[in-house]
């Protein structure tokens, strides 16, 4: 068993078929299907059940994966650790960021890095948050910027709370109101992002809290599409406020949600039990220098 079969295992079940798992890691299809043969026989029992063009996990894929998962997040574990008794001068930093708010968060932490450590090569992935988490728990990356509080695993950083602003067509029947709340949106359509994005997560579970069980008129991982979208009528959608402030429209109304728990909380999050490098600490360092932890009432 080494960890070549390992990796495209996992890639399997994560990408949910073979083909898509070759275009991620940038090997033939064959490469893959013949590495997953090699790990099952190595095993003994199979661990995929072949759908179609897709595949599932067996009962006895499902403990591989999860042992996997640990045994890849260790060897990178390893060879950053090994790296750092080397006192590398020139090292890598493999950072996860997620489409939305990006730009403006860490734009500022990049230049500061930069300056600071022109020698570390930055490895960026731009995925949603969910996927950041699979990304973290193999190792693939060392932080990810997700939205708090974390998962079980994890440890978290604040970088920026912000309030959820719905966005409405002006003709929509609560586009008057200063604040609204989900009993306001029952029979309106949710445009989503895309599904790997924790934002989702919030907005559904708020809903179901209230026991509305949205429709979904569409999903997209592009903002100004998704605001085309609702200026088009087909549904509403929502925005951290500092973001949807950057994209005023003249057909969109921008109301702030007035809903417990429904908060854009973003942090920087790393596996609880991992090893950070220097320049993942350093990365954390400059993050706490721009967006200060709130400081706590001495009484």
């Amino acid at each position: 068993m080494d960890i070549r079969t390992l990796r495209a295992f996992v890639e399997v079940v994560r990408q949910g078929g073979f083909s898509q798992a070759a275009k991620t890691v940038f090997v033939t299809q064959s490469a893959i299907s013949k590495a997953v043969r090699q790990l099952e026989d190595e095993v003994g029992i199979p661990l995929l059940e072949r759908i179609g063009h897709s595949s599932r996990m067996t009962a006895a894929g499902e403990i591989v994966y999860a042992r996997a998962l640990r045994i890849l997040a260790e060897r990178e574990d390893l060879m950053a650790e090994l790296d750092e008794i080397r006192g590398l001068k020139r090292g890598a930093l493999h950072l996860g960021l997620p489409p939305i708010g990006s730009n403006t968060l860490f734009a500022p932490v990049f230049a500061i890095y930069r300056k600071r450590f022109p020698c570390i090569d930055i490895r960026l992935v731009e995925q949603g948050s969910t996927r950041l988490e699979e990304m973290l728990e193999s190792g693939d990356i060392e932080l990810g910027a997700s939205l708090l509080p974390t998962a079980p695993g994890f440890a978290g950083q604040p970088v920026r709370c912000e309030p959820l602003v719905a966005l409405l067509p002006v003709t929509h029947e609560a586009a008057h109101k200063p604040r609204i709340r989900f009993e306001d949106l029952a029979d309106t359509a949710l445009i989503l992002f895309e599904k790997g994005f924790a934002l989702n997560r919030v907005l559904i579970a708020a809903a179901r809290r209230k026991n509305i069980d949205p429709a979904i008129a569409a999903r997209s991982s592009q903002i100004d599409f998704i605001t085309e979208l609702v200026a088009a009528n087909l549904g509403v959608s929502f925005l951290p406020r500092m973001i949807a402030r950057q994209r005023p429209h003249p057909d969109v109304r921008y109301i702030e949600l007035d809903e417990p728990d429904t908060q854009w909380d973003m942090g920087m999050i790393w596996r609880q039990n991992g090893f950070l490098s220097h320049a993942a600490r350093a990365w954390l360092e400059i993050v706490r220098e721009i967006y200060p932890l709130p400081s706590k009432d001495p009484a």
